[in-house]
């Protein structure tokens, strides 16, 4: 079944059993993954990675995923990313099977009206299909309003559209946003706070960043003796360790949705052009590198580690600089031995 705008918070939020297979698909590669994050969430469940090429050697696999008891007994959540029509017939043995212990989330780019995989999804009655477009104006407020809502925020207009407009109206980076605040004021569904203004001005994406942004480019870009001089020039403290912090996550974000378009098959000068004014002229050879040397994998691996780092720097007496630091110098190391 096709699932609009306007419904698909609610059934990610509060699932229907029923429903066995969802794929979130289209421009917005952000959007899609966001609205799979608040699936695992209402779940309850653990992440079951399985790759596409995998379901197109063997139709059976996702069948026999979702069929499968977890481990430990948990509830879990098969993630299938990045998707195309080369799953459609596991997708179609997985709606066929008999019963299923997990649902399965898939996460695609654009398709077209004529995919296997899309009309699959939005004829069957077992699942569902959303087609994600960056939301733009006062959807954009309303989708930050929402999406705080499930954190335990409660979020007036102006201070939604303030915190939609830092982010580009990215879900993912929203997310990542509204649950950092959430974390600051603890705030959760049963003990909502409210996010003002000068909560956004401490802790804010566009909070007080300057060239130290660069920290995280140059440890991408594996630039290791660059990084080096920067960091002895800045000596990062706690007000500048978080910023930098908060850029690489956004940059790792940006890189996560863009290189899962290369592993779907796009070149990556298309996946650039696909970006419009939106990439700056200047980080056109940096995003070129860095869609070459980092896979989507690794990419999801730092932006875990880089959560736990801020968490730890925002809540400690004595902020681990020295791991921030040490942080950046593995990454440059690690995309140094990628080129």
């Amino acid at each position: 079944m096709k699932a609009q705008r306007g419904t698909v918070l609610r059934s990610v939020e509060q699932p229907n059993r029923a429903v066995r297979f969802y794929l979130f698909h289209g421009p917005d590669d952000s959007g899609s993954r966001s609205l799979a994050e608040r699936l695992l969430k209402s779940l309850g469940a653990e992440k079951g990675v399985i790759a596409s090429a995998a379901a197109k050697a063997d139709p059976a696999l996702l069948a026999a995923e979702a069929g499968a008891m977890s481990l430990f007994g948990g509830a879990r959540l098969v993630w299938v990313e990045p998707a195309g029509d080369e799953i459609a017939e596991a997708v179609e043995a997985l709606l066929a099977a008999p019963a299923v212990e997990s649902p399965v989330v898939a996460i695609a780019g654009p398709l077209r009206k004529s995919s296997a995989l899309l009309k699959l999804a939005e004829a069957h009655g077992a699942a569902l299909a959303h087609a994600s477009y960056a939301p733009e104006g006062r959807d954009a407020e309303r989708m930050a309003i929402e999406a705080g809502r499930t954190e335990g925020l409660r979020i007036e207009p102006g201070v939604a559209a303030r915190v939609a407009a830092q982010c580009n109206a990215n879900g993912a980076i929203l997310a990542h946003e509204l649950a950092k605040f959430a974390l600051y004021l603890d705030a959760a569904p049963d003990r909502p706070k409210e996010l003002t203004h000068d909560v956004v001005d401490l802790l804010g994406a566009d909070s007080g960043e300057g060239d130290i942004m660069r920290l995280g480019d140059l440890a991408l870009a594996g630039r290791a003796e660059a990084l080096f001089e920067e960091l002895d020039r800045v000596a990062l403290g706690k007000n500048e360790a978080i910023p930098v912090v908060r850029a690489l996550q956004r940059r790792l974000l940006q890189l996560a949705g863009l290189r899962a378009q290369v592993e779907q098959g796009k070149s990556i000068d298309a996946v650039m052009t696909s970006m419009g004014k939106t990439l700056f002229w200047k980080d056109k050879g940096l995003m070129q590198q860095l869609l070459s040397g980092w896979s989507a994998e690794r990419l999801a691996q730092m932006l875990e580690r880089s959560a736990a780092l801020e968490k730890a720097i925002l809540f400690s007496d004595e902020p681990p600089v020295a791991a921030l630091e040490e942080e950046l110098v593995t990454i440059a190391r690690a995309a140094r031995r990628r080129r």
